[in-house]
């Protein structure tokens, strides 16, 4: 079987300048430090790294020069998608290089056809706001573009997930019009998997024909509660990305990766034998 195609998915970064905390808190920019040290010395190198949204705080300036500075020693392609958290102009501004960003007007839509794996960036945000929105003449693009491409497996890169989590305080930030986008990425069936953000946990649902799935943080995770009315509160679980790893033969093949000193490894056999 050949080599996987190796995509590590970073999301919900929260950058902040100067050292600062957020929320007090949590160091999210030493613990991006930590996830890109940990990506760079995995057994297999990466081929790509994507970001998924919510790159910084307040997206000013300032966080972006932060961000650049972080993932500099990231010497493989990347690709960045904005998340509520973002704004747009700055984001661009900060990576004049990333010609993918201007490939459309408005949003930050793309599709990169560099690799064995298409990937289609889709921007959900909408200023001012922390939900996102899968609107018609967003639809149109994602439709046509996926469309152009029909037999190349591909990845949807997105921030808002478009299902339901029952997180109450997020299913209420989440995606409008998801009914809509599932008609479209139903029509698609090379689609693999849609790789979205914003929850901060691991979670999947069948849609669309297709899988959808968001990862963990490389920072603070949202708190685990099903509740309908829970507090919107986070937890310091251990920071995650995710890592998913196609051929032509499996598809794609999703894995969470956690940062962090853990124990280990340590072997099953000895000599040849079960350790008991």
């Amino acid at each position: 079987m050949a080599k996987p195609f190796l995509v590590a998915q970073v999301s919900d970064l929260h950058i902040k300048a100067g050292g600062k905390r957020s929320y007090r808190i949590v160091d999210t920019a030493g613990m991006l430090r930590a996830c890109v040290a940990h990506m760079l010395a995995l057994p297999q190198p990466l081929d790509v790294v994507v970001f998924t949204g919510d790159l910084v705080d307040f997206g000013r300036p300032e966080e972006y020069a932060t961000l650049r500075e972080l993932i500099s020693p990231l010497k493989m392609p990347v690709y960045l998608l904005p998340g509520n958290h973002d704004e747009r102009t700055a984001l661009r501004n900060a990576f004049p290089e990333h010609a993918y960003l201007r490939q459309s007007p408005h949003e930050i839509h793309y599709a990169i056809e560099d690799h064995p794996l298409r990937i289609v960036g889709f921007d959900t945000t909408v200023p001012g706001k922390s939900g996102g929105l899968a609107s018609a003449d967003r639809l149109a693009w994602l439709d046509a573009t996926l469309a152009a491409q029909p037999g190349k497996p591909t990845v949807v890169l997105m921030h808002h997930p478009p299902f339901q989590t029952f997180i109450g305080h997020m299913d209420r930030l989440g995606l409008e019009r998801s009914e809509d986008l599932e008609k479209v990425i139903r029509k698609h069936p090379q689609v693999e998997r849609l790789l979205c953000g914003h929850l901060h946990r691991p979670i999947m649902a069948r849609f669309g024909g297709t899988i959808a799935c968001t990862v963990p943080s490389p920072a603070h995770q949202v708190a685990l509660d099903l509740a309908e009315d829970a507090a919107s509160r986070f937890v310091m679980e251990p920071p995650a990305y995710g890592l998913h790893a196609y051929t032509p033969e499996t598809g794609v093949i999703s894995h969470t990766a956690f940062v962090g000193d853990f124990a280990g490894p340590y072997p099953f056999y000895e000599d040849g034998k079960l350790i008991d």
